[in-house]
């Protein structure tokens, strides 16, 4: 699977642990509410500025938004 879609599946998987609607995440980590569809939709091929803003959304360590990617 390709990392991009890979990293989409595990933003979403988190955001729905955590009850967050799209827009609620997006709020949380400063980004656009178009924004986090696209990712977690494999179309976006984020930053390491974004990586970091999603980690600290949902208040994990960045290699745990990263677990299981391959």
């Amino acid at each position: 699977m390709d990392i991009r879609k890979q990293f989409g599946k595990r933003v979403k998987q988190l955001r729905q642990e955590n009850e967050l609607s799209q827009e609620a995440l997006a709020h949380l980590a400063e980004l656009d509410r178009t924004y986090i569809p696209s990712i977690e939709k494999g179309e976006r091929n984020v930053s390491l500025e974004v990586i970091q803003k999603l980690s600290k959304a949902f208040k994990i360590k960045i290699s745990e938004l990263l677990k299981g990617i391959e």
